[in-house]
């Protein structure tokens, strides 16, 4: 038996909404997210983001989860300063500490794998701790050096008591 999809076999537009709830375009998905349409492709292309679905004839289609992500992604560029590769190790851990909360949760999981995958949850956010210390540090050095600047600027200023006219 194969294990390919004839065309006929396609899910239909109507099918992927009905998985994902409403679908937006490309230029939708860009306007709401409040990104430019390149930047969704260019996510796209580092695999930070993966529509969720395209049409037969190659447009993408966005869902909630996915302008949620775009969010994430926006997120942690500006709160934490992260730039694309850091947060593509961010996004692949907090992908994988979900699959890990699924499978956690599952009735099915044995008491070894439950051990197995918590020791993960573990080494996935300590990694992501590691991540977002390192940038602390490097704000903390960058606000010292502008301390160090102002302290400069101030000590060859007239004093701004003294009477100037």
């Amino acid at each position: 038996m194969s294990t390919q999809r004839t065309a006929t076999a396609a899910p239909t537009l109507a099918d992927q909404q009905a998985e994902h709830g409403e679908l937006l375009g490309i230029g939708a998905a860009a306007a709401q997210a409040g990104v430019s349409e390149r930047a969704l492709r260019y996510y796209q292309q580092l695999g930070l983001l993966e529509p969720a679905c395209t049409t037969p004839g190659g447009l993408r289609r966005y869902s909630a989860d996915d302008l949620a992500r775009v969010a994430r992604i926006r997120e942690l560029q500006t709160l934490l300063g992260l730039n694309l590769d850091e947060i593509a190790v961010v996004l692949r851990n907090e992908d994988r500490l979900g699959q890990i909360r699924r499978a956690y949760r599952d009735e099915r999981t044995s008491a070894e794998e439950r051990e197995h995958l918590g020791r993960e949850c573990l080494t996935l956010l300590e990694s992501l701790r590691k991540t977002v210390e390192a940038k602390r540090a490097a704000l903390e050095s960058f606000l010292a050096d502008l301390d160090a600047r102002i302290g400069r600027c101030k000590d060859v200023l007239p004093d701004r008591d003294g009477a100037r006219s």
